[in-house]
């Protein structure tokens, strides 16, 4: 299976440059893989799309302000950090650019509280650095970083928050899960109230998730490891959903690699770890019923994901439908609901 086989064509203005206010008033693409049709609807009419029993399940990281802007003290250069992941207490998992000249050894400073000195070289082309401060790091950060925006989204955003779910909880993410970002507390707790399950596991979105597929040959392609977590609450729900017969539907692919990862043996275990699930046609969902999205890259490991959900051919008709209807892809775009 070839990375060609997962490209579409996409005009440029149906990119998102901002999200719609409030969240829930964006478009739903349905697919139901029952009968093979696709519907059109809006977001806050999801509930009459769920039911009793169901189990909504999402990812509850929040995104850091992971973007650092430096520089080299013996020359004086500009450099660009990007936190990816944490390591150790001090210790992160970092892109620079430019990184050919980071090499071991080299400090980057980003002002009078904060600097990083490069320890070692990643497989993915990123660096290990060790960051030194007074204080506490997540304070410092809040004051020196940046929130982190895709790079197709070239418009500013004028409320930082909007980047972020309502129900955003553990700090680690390079980048939202933004799936979530069509909820609001009210439409959660309307789900809720009508005895739907909402629980919710931790992956912190990094490198696997956004990292583009270099290789021609799909199988070829390594996805870089990303931190999870599944609480024991949520390990109990899910289980007895599937026990009873009725849908784990995941809120975004992050929290389907994390639920598919963590239930690889059909149960769902309470556990914490790093995956490099890599999901594409051929895979056998073994806890995941129906999944939530929003709509993806061409090319991406997230368009293969929900092909293996759904079925390539699926994907790319209801795709089609939604670039002929107008509908608004990627970060804050349109949503689909594949059920």
């Amino acid at each position: 299976m070839l990375v060609s086989d997962f490209d579409y064509y996409l005009p440029e203005e149906l990119i998102a440059q901002q999200p719609v206010e409030p969240r829930d008033h964006s478009r739903l693409l349905v697919l139901d893989r029952k009968t093979g049709t696709i519907t059109h609807n809006v977001f806050y009419n999801l509930p009459q799309l769920l039911q009793p029993g169901d189990t909504l399940v999402f990812n509850d990281t929040r995104v850091i302000p992971a973007r650092l802007l430096g520089i080299k003290p013996e020359t004086g250069g500009k450099v660009e950090v990007f936190l990816l992941s944490r390591t150790t207490k001090d210790d992160w998992e970092v892109l620079v650019k430019p990184g050919k000249r980071a090499r071991p050894g080299t400090v980057i400073e980003f002002g009078e509280n904060l600097r990083c000195e490069v320890l070692d070289t990643t497989d993915f082309g990123g660096r290990i650095v060790r960051f030194t401060y007074p204080g506490i790091f997540e304070e410092i950060l809040d004051v020196l970083g940046e929130t982190p925006l895709p790079p197709y989204i070239k418009a500013q955003l004028s409320d930082k928050e909007r980047y972020q779910t309502v129900y955003a909880r553990e700090r680690g993410s390079a980048a939202a899960p933004t799936a979530g970002l069509h909820f609001t507390r009210e439409l959660m707790e309307t789900i809720a109230n009508m005895g739907v399950n909402l629980a919710y596991i931790t992956l912190h979105v990094g490198l696997g998730t956004f990292r583009p597929v270099v290789a021609e040959n799909i199988n070829e392609h390594v996805m870089h490891r990303e931190y999870y977590s599944v609480p024991p609450a949520t390990a109990e729900i899910v289980n007895k959903t599937l026990a009873a017969g009725n849908r784990v539907i995941a809120v975004g692919t992050t929290a389907v690699r994390t639920l598919e990862s963590a239930g690889s043996s059909g149960c769902l275990e309470a556990k914490s770890g790093w995956t490099e699930i890599f999901i594409y046609p051929g895979h056998e969902f073994k806890i995941v019923k129906a999944l939530i999205t929003n709509f993806h890259l061409p090319k991406s490991t997230l368009l293969m994901l929900i092909s293996a959900l759904a079925g390539r051919e699926f994907i790319f008709d209801a795709y089609r439908e939604a670039v002929d209807k107008r509908y608004r892809f990627f970060s804050f775009g349109d949503a689909m609901f594949i059920r």
